[in-house]
């Protein structure tokens, strides 16, 4: 078994970006929180004893597959409810709808650069997909094969979903991503 030290580490190493990760990808910090929480405890319940080389890949992956729940289940909702004009909104109040992306907590805010924001905002609105591949390949700078084994995809479509991610954030947001790599 893993040495818990090390797995500790290991979560508080990734946790603010993970978390990062959800934000853009869901939309809501408090739902955020609880995605990441749940990777955690899979990641901690079910795989603590691999070796730690291995960690980072099982975590994205697992993590990728909570997000794609949440977008499921968020749409599963839509559809069966969306017919009868009671969206999952109607539990929050009317300002908190309003507020949108800015709902993110003050200390997330604060250590992100107008830049950041501007990058996160365009990532967030890339298919999810794409938004994976990009976070996981540019954000947490893991290679195809690990992003691939995170993701659950050949390294073909991490290539491809990559790509279009990079071409699409280009084509948004100008001059701020040129020179880099499509890798």
């Amino acid at each position: 078994m893993a040495n818990p030290d090390n797995l500790s580490q290991f979560l508080a190493g990734v946790e603010k970006r993970a978390f990062g990760m959800a934000v853009v990808s869901v939309k809501n910090a408090d739902d955020a929180l609880d995605i990441v929480q749940d990777a955690m405890f899979t990641l901690a319940r079910k795989y603590s004893a691999k070796h730690t080389s291995e960690w980072a890949p099982i975590f994205y992956r697992v993590l990728n597959n909570r997000i794609m729940d949440f977008h499921r289940s968020n749409s599963r909702r839509a559809k069966l409810f969306g017919w009868l004009g009671l969206g999952d909104d109607s539990s929050q109040d009317e300002l908190e709808q309003i507020a949108g992306p800015a709902r993110h907590t003050p200390e997330f805010i604060q250590e992100l650069d107008s830049d950041t924001r501007l990058l996160l905002e365009a990532v967030a609105q890339l298919p999810i997909r794409q938004q994976q591949a990009f976070l996981l390949r540019a954000w947490e700078g893991m290679d195809v094969k690990n992003t691939a084994n995170s993701m659950n995809c050949s390294e073909g479509s991490v290539k491809t979903h990559y790509s279009r991610a990079v071409h699409a954030l280009r084509n948004k947001l100008g001059n701020a991503l040129q020179g880099k790599d499509d890798g």
